[in-house]
């Protein structure tokens, strides 16, 4: 278990389903010591409501989250060299992160966790998949800094 880093950016695809999921649990078990954003390659789509309604199930609220890219992030003043820890959620989140390692010392870690679009038949389907995504971040983010509980 490591110490809390001060900053920390999750990234995936489209920044609508896990980065963002990632980023609100992040943000609910560990409070505001740890400055928490979130980044798509892409921003094509908007937060996915599966996903606002499988993090309310846990008390996290999404529905005010804004997806955006890695670009639009830089055009917005955010400074990608002074985040600690970067998680990438996904493959291709994972290249971008590290072609940037070649312009910034950025710590980058790989967190392979399913994408649940597309998943599921039903809407019950559907949000089984989401929650095993959900179940998936709360594991990794357990694993690495512990439970929530501990830490506040």
């Amino acid at each position: 278990m490591k110490e809390l880093p001060q900053s920390i950016l999750f990234c995936c695809d489209h920044n609508a389903v896990r980065s963002p999921m990632a980023e609100g649990i992040m943000k609910q078990f560990y409070g505001s010591g740890t400055y928490v954003q979130s980044v798509g390659v892409k921003n094509d789509m908007e937060i996915d409501g599966f996903c606002i309604a499988v993090c309310q199930e846990i008390g996290v609220e999404l529905s005010r989250h804004r997806s955006r890219s890695f670009d639009e992030m830089e055009q917005w003043g955010d400074d990608l060299s002074s985040f600690d820890l970067v998680v990438a959620l996904s493959p291709a989140s994972q290249r971008r992160a590290l072609e940037l390692t070649r312009f910034f010392h950025l710590d980058v870690e790989y967190w392979p966790i399913m994408d649940p679009t597309g998943l599921g038949e039903t809407r019950d389907a559907k949000l089984e998949s989401y929650r095993q995504t959900r179940s998936q971040i709360i594991q990794r983010l357990t694993e690495r800094w512990g439970n929530p509980l501990e830490t506040q």
